[in-house]
C-alpha cells in the first residue's frame, strides 16, 4: 500500500464513495479519497413553550425529526469509525440504502488499513428542502462538516495519520431523508471537498 492510499483511507470527505458517511474521510470530491463522520452535536428542536402563530413553520416537527435522524445517525456512525466495525451500534435504524452501503464500505476500508477514526467531528446541519406532500415524504439535509477536531489513526503504529494538505477543515455535505414507517431514515449521504463553508 502507498502513503497516498493509506492517507486516502482516514479522510473525512474521501469515504464518501462510500459515503463516509460522511465525513469521517474527507473529500470525496474526486478520487480515491475517503470520507469519515463525526457525532454531530445534538439538535435543538423548537420549544415547546413558544406559543402557536400565524408565522409559525407547519413544517417545525417533520424538519425537527429529520434533523434528529440525521443526529443520530452520525452519533451511531462515529461509534462504529472509533473501532472500524458497526457492531453494536444502531446505525442501521437511522441510516439505509446508499448511505448505509457508504458507511459501510468506509468501515471496510478502515478495517483493510487497519485505521480508525478519534477526536470530533462538528457538525451544522439544517433541512434545506421538505416534501411532505407525496406518498414518501423526502427532505433533504445540508451540513457544514468541521474536521478541527478530527484525527485519523494507525492502529498498527498507534499514530494519527495527518489529513492532505488540500483537504480543507470545513467542508459542505448533503444527505437525503426519507420517512419510513419506522420514521426518517438518511438513505444518501454526499460530502463535496470542493465546496467550504
Amino acid at each position: 500500500m502507498t502513503a497516498r492510499q493509506k492517507r486516502g483511507a482516514h479522510r473525512p470527505v474521501a469515504l464518501c464513495g462510500a459515503v463516509t458517511a460522511v465525513l469521517l474521510l474527507a473529500g470525496c470530491g474526486g478520487g480515491d479519497d475517503d470520507a469519515k463522520p463525526s457525532e454531530a452535536p445534538p439538535v435543538a428542536s423548537a420549544s415547546a413553550s413558544a406559543p402557536a402563530t400565524s408565522t409559525t413553520d407547519p413544517d417545525a416537527a417533520d424538519k425537527a425529526a429529520v434533523l434528529a435522524a440525521y443526529t443520530s445517525m452520525w452519533g451511531e456512525q462515529m461509534q462504529a469509525y472509533r473501532k472500524a466495525d458497526a457492531k453494536g451500534t444502531d446505525l442501521k435504524k437511522y441510516a439505509a440504502l446508499n448511505a448505509l452501503s457508504k458507511f459501510e464500505a468506509d468501515l471496510a476500508h478502515m478495517k483493510k488499513n487497519s485505521t480508525v477514526i478519534r477526536g470530533d467531528l462538528g457538525h451544522s446541519p439544517k433541512v434545506t428542502a421538505l416534501d411532505t406532500a407525496g406518498k414518501l415524504p423526502k427532505a433533504t439535509v445540508q451540513d457544514c462538516v468541521d474536521l478541527a477536531k478530527w484525527e485519523t489513526l494507525d492502529t498498527k503504529t498507534d499514530k494519527p495519520i495527518p489529513l492532505p494538505t488540500s483537504q480543507p477543515l470545513r467542508y459542505v455535505a448533503t444527505a437525503s431523508a426519507e420517512k419510513w414507517p419506522g420514521g426518517w431514515m438518511i438513505t444518501d449521504y454526499t460530502p463535496d471537498g470542493a465546496r467550504t463553508c
